[in-house]
């Protein structure tokens, strides 16, 4: 059975990768491409929403298509857990699903998940994100998903310590876990945690070089896990064995199954 898709934000960079993804995939169907500014009954008919639109219509999006009974995928960046338990109540109430993906690329989820679990054993953790200058939204959707997803790791030890925290430089504070973004020409998407106690510190980076190549398997992952789910489920972790024994609820949190297209390195001074 084909399960016929309306993507939002089909005409954007996320959104191009994404119908090129759904267009080389059995049994999905691309019926309907809106843009940011489409009426949102253009959503009608469709089994799956996928929304790769922007920060300020996403949760348009997202209630339109619960409010009609359809699943959503959101690729869409700003989601902290404040603003998804903004719809919570409405998916529950609706039966549907809601499946939240900060970033399609498996290097990625998995530096995120190596931060969590190093999370309890340094005092002092800082994010680090940088992406092309014309991403409307900071921090990053990524950035706020490892912060948050290092703050359940820390539950039993508490907060990180982030000194001067009142100062701007100091970067925003995403669950006590300061986030520095940069926006500049030259870079697609880059993350650092740095990890740092007494005479040590560990760096997590991950690069993404090839979009395309790196969101595939993520997106083809998420599409298949989306148009079944139940509840709110956030994170590509929530349906990928890592294999890194973490505390983490997954709520809190392919075909070549690789990480073609990106790099992810892990290194201590």
């Amino acid at each position: 059975m084909t399960t016929r898709v309306a993507l939002v934000g089909g005409t954007g960079k996320l959104g191009g990768i994404i119908r090129d993804v759904i267009d080389r995939s059995d049994g999905f169907e691309v019926v309907a491409v809106l843009t940011s500014r489409s009426a949102l009954d253009e959503l009608d008919g469709a089994d799956l929403v996928v929304d790769a639109s922007t920060p300020a219509v996403s949760v348009d999006v997202v209630r339109a298509a619960v409010e009609r009974g359809i699943n959503v995928l959101v690729g869409t960046s700003g989601w902290s857990e404040e603003r998804i338990a903004q719809v919570r109540p409405l998916v529950d109430a609706a039966g549907t699903g809601v499946v939240f993906i900060p970033n399609f690329s498996l290097g990625s989820v998995v530096g995120s998940a190596i931060a969590a679990a190093s999370a309890s054993f340094f005092p002092s953790i800082e994010i680090i994100e940088a992406h092309r200058d014309t991403k409307v939204d900071s921090p990053s959707g990524t950035a706020v998903r490892t912060a948050e997803l290092i703050a359940a790791a820390r539950a039993d030890v508490g907060p990180v310590e982030s000194p001067h925290a009142d100062q701007r430089a100091r970067g925003q504070k995403v669950a006590s876990v300061p986030i520095h973004s940069l926006r500049r020409p030259g870079v697609i998407a880059r993350q650092e945690t740095i990890l740092s106690g007494p005479g040590e510190s560990l760096s997590i980076v991950h690069d993404t070089i090839e979009p395309a190549r790196a969101y595939e398997p993520g997106i083809r992952i998420a599409l298949d896990a989306a148009r079944e789910a139940r509840g709110i489920t956030v994170g590509l972790d929530s349906f990928i064995d890592i294999g890194i024994s973490r505390a983490v609820p997954a709520e809190v949190g392919a075909e070549d199954g690789g990480l073609s297209g990106q790099v992810a390195r892990v290194t201590g001074a």
